[in-house]
């Protein structure tokens, strides 16, 4: 075997996310207020440890592959300044890792906000914590209000890619060597570095969601698990898609990939529930002025046509871009196994009334899948 398909099987030991199910399955933004879904609605998440505990208990039992926190320093105003209240992302993937015995708790870090050597020890410590289950989710930074806290800029979009691949790059040389190193790059250098334990994992799963093609060929080189932003829901469309970015990584550098999405879900008791809980959410409660700060800082109003933008909104409001499942438990179960089938490994998954909806997915939704034998 070679060196990565060696790295491989080891995962497979210990991280859930490299598991044998068809459909993989996680939480998303349980560290900060609203979690996904920009609205004023009742029920949607408050930033509580209560609730990080609750949810935190709900994917184990479920045995949910992934927890995913974000990274994020500043709410976004409107009513809700939503994401104004957080948990930072490192600490927390330490203490859910604690309190869970199965998912692969992640941690979302900002490369401008850390030097790679404290996150390397950091993550090295949370994967001992979780006895192996520690996935890193690295962002290059994109919110200027975010990065300039740190006292650095926001860099030019494709040099951005260039910290963070010399970031990463020393960040597995300290978690895989023997021998004390030394690192001269252009942003990072180290002298004498030894890191001690080594990490349970070879070294911890990667995640990255870059999109642009700067960003794909940076996921493609350096990680595990990439997330994607579907582009329809038409199944032949998402299958070209997937298979696309695996077939890229695949030709540039030898790799397998895993790909996964997030969702937003609201189960109904008919078609036409879902659609009005989903009406209530987004267009009678929604905070649009909230929704509309944050696509202006990720820089994706323009060229965008004002009926994909307005399209994206409505996403955003209801559940952070994601792929939408609205419907009867029945619909959404269908829809779960249509992205199976087009190459999607797994999603992670936010409800506008976050416990609520958690809840009504473990006794309604979940089983279903069980039985349809994609979980």
């Amino acid at each position: 075997m070679t060196k990565e398909e060696t790295r491989l099987e080891d995962l497979r030991k210990t991280n859930p996310l490299f598991g044998p199910r068809k459909l993989k399955l996680g939480t998303f933004c349980t560290n900060v207020s609203g979690a996904a879904t920009i609205s004023t609605m009742e029920g949607v998440f408050e930033a509580t440890w209560d609730n990080v505990r609750l949810t935190s208990r709900l994917a184990d039992e479920m045995q949910f592959e992934a927890i995913v926190p974000l990274a994020r320093w500043r709410g976004f105003g409107g009513d809700t300044d939503f994401n104004g209240a957080q948990f930072e992302a490192l600490t927390f993937a330490a203490a859910v890792s604690a309190q869970t015995r199965y998912p692969s708790v992640f941690s979302t870090v900002q490369v401008p906000s850390i030097h790679p050597v404290l996150a390397a020890k950091q993550a090295t410590t949370i994967d001992h914590v979780g006895g192996g289950r520690f996935t890193l989710n690295v962002v290059t930074g994109w919110s200027r209000r975010d990065v300039e806290l740190f006292g650095a800029p926001l860099l030019e979009h494709d040099k951005r890619f260039v910290v963070a691949d010399e970031w990463i790059t020393l960040m597995k040389l300290l978690w895989t060597s023997d021998e004390p190193l030394d690192f001269e790059g252009r942003y990072f250098r180290v002298k004498d570095a030894l890191q001690r334990p080594r990490p349970i994992q070879p070294y911890p799963a990667l995640m990255n969601a870059s999109s642009s093609s700067t960003g794909k060929r940076f996921a493609a080189k350096h990680f595990d698990v990439v997330f994607i932003p579907l582009r329809g829901r038409d199944p032949r469309s998402i299958k070209d898609q997937v298979e696309s970015y695996r077939q890229f990584a695949r030709e540039e550098y030898g790799r397998e990939l895993k790909i996964w999405i997030n969702s937003y879900m609201i189960a109904g008791d008919t078609q036409e529930d879902a659609d009005r809980q989903f009406d209530y959410c987004v267009h009678e409660k929604g905070d649009w002025v909230a929704a509309n700060n944050m696509i202006g800082e990720l820089g994706i109003t323009n060229p965008v046509s004002p009926a994909i933008l307005k399209q994206m909104t409505i996403d955003f409001v209801a559940g952070w871009g994601g792929f939408k499942l609205v419907g009867t438990v029945n619909k959404i179960v269908s829809d779960l196994k249509m992205l199976v089938d087009a190459g999607i490994d797994g999603t992670l998954l936010t409800w506008p009334a976050f416990i609520d909806g958690m809840l009504r997915f473990q006794k309604e939704v979940h089983p279903l899948l069980i039985e349809e034998g994609l979980r």
